[in-house]
């Protein structure tokens, strides 16, 4: 029996998120069959992240145990042989029979995509939200050093969290505007249940003049959901990768 790493790319828009279910197609039911079909045994994988329904990843991470005698490197490309194109394996290896993908600690990377224009643009509609009120880079990069660092974030994560803590470290948060997208990139030891979107969702407020920028202490302290702004929706948002001490999945930032 050996362990195989699996990092996953995949477009979620069709999906009902990550975590199997038994009313809809999701990613970990996808793979689970299709590796079970592929091995002749029944498999299950073990995900680092189960993203919502909609949401994207460029490197999630999966395990599985299994008795092939095929190497670990090899798997990716059979079984991308196998999935719908709106999955693909980005790599996979043999690791430790103890790795674990929750419960190692690792650095989680996002991306939120806002496209800030007048009209749509179809070719942006299945990662991108489309936000017309013009917005303000500056007011948003404003907000974005209040946030780093160790906190309790029970004001930016959705009140079905069942975590056994509401307190995160966030390493990196900014703003990066090109044009008429914006892209609100972040990092940290671990997120919330919509937290990433909350915290797009109080940017993008933030930016409309909505809000200010120097708030954020203040929605922090209170630890009330309803003092933060709106879920932003689940589209623009994309899991860019992972970073364990011993393996990464980043492969765009």
């Amino acid at each position: 029996m050996k362990r195989i790493f699996l990092a996953v790319a995949y477009d979620g828009t069709n999906y009902c998120g990550w975590q199997e279910q038994k009313n809809g197609e999701t990613i970990e039911g996808v793979l689970n069959r299709e590796l079970s079909a592929f091995f002749q045994e029944e498999l299950q994988v073990i995900g680092a992240s189960r993203t919502d329904s909609g949401v994207h990843a460029l490197g999630n991470v999966a395990v599985f145990d299994t008795n092939t005698r095929m190497p670990g490197e090899k798997i990716s490309y059979a079984l991308n042989s196998r999935l719908p194109e709106d999955i693909r394996i980005q790599r996979s290896l043999e690791v430790a029979a103890d790795f674990h993908p929750r419960k190692r600690a690792c650095t989680k990377y996002y991306e939120y995509r806002i496209l800030n224009r007048e009209f749509e643009l179809p070719g942006e509609r299945l990662n991108t939200y489309f936000y017309r009120r013009s917005l303000d880079g500056k007011r948003m990069r404003a907000a974005c050093p209040y946030f780093l660092g160790e906190h309790d974030f029970k004001s930016f994560c959705s009140i079905h969290t069942q975590a056994e803590t509401t307190v995160r470290t966030i390493y990196h948060l900014d703003v990066k505007q090109i044009g008429d997208l914006f892209r609100i990139q972040v990092s940290g030891n671990g997120f919330l249940y919509n937290m990433v979107r909350i915290i797009a969702g109080t940017l993008i407020r933030i930016g409309g003049g909505l809000m200010e920028p120097e708030e954020i202490p203040a929605i922090l302290e209170a630890l009330d959901r309803q003092a933060a702004g709106p879920t932003a929706p689940a589209k623009g948002l994309t899991l860019l990768g992972m970073e364990y001490e011993e393996i990464s999945t980043l492969l765009f930032r």
